[in-house]
C-alpha cells in the first residue's frame, strides 16, 4: 500500500472565490496503527474549511487517507499532518479537523487543529 504524501490530494477551482462558505467533509471509517502497540486505531475525520480558490476533490482525499491505515502514527500527529497536508494542498482561508477516536482500555480522544490563513 501507498505511504501518503500531500501530492495525492488533488484540487479543482472554487467556482464562488468571492463569497465565504464552509464546506464539511466527514470520514467516518478511518484508520491507522499505534506506533506503541501495533494495533489498529479507528477514529472519524471531520474536516471544516472556507475555501479560497480551491476545493479538495473528495476521491483523493480518500485515497490519501485510505494510506494511513497501515502507518504507525499517534493521534495528535496524525491529526496535525492530515491538516498540514490538506492546507497545502487546498491554501483555504480557514481548515479545522477533529479526529474523534474509538476507545481503547476506556479511553477514547477528540484532537482539533485549526489553521487560519494570515492576511
Amino acid at each position: 500500500m501507498t505511504k501518503p504524501h500531500r501530492e495525492q490530494l488533488e484540487v479543482f477551482d472554487n467556482s464562488y472565490p468571492s463569497r465565504d462558505y464552509e464546506i464539511q467533509i466527514r470520514c467516518p471509517e478511518f484508520t491507522s496503527v499505534c506506533p506503541k502497540t501495533g494495533q489498529p486505531d479507528f477514529g472519524e475525520l471531520i474536516f471544516t474549511y472556507v475555501p479560497d480558490k480551491k476545493c479538495v476533490e473528495l476521491k483523493s482525499l480518500k485515497l490519501y487517507l485510505q494510506a494511513y491505515r497501515n502507518e504507525g502514527i499517534f493521534y495528535e500527529n496524525v491529526t496535525n499532518k492530515i491538516l498540514d497536508d490538506f492546507v497545502a494542498a487546498a491554501e483555504p482561508k480557514t481548515a479545522t479537523l477533529v479526529s474523534n477516536w474509538g476507545p481503547r482500555g476506556g479511553i477514547s480522544s477528540i484532537i482539533t487543529a485549526k489553521y487560519v490563513k494570515s492576511t
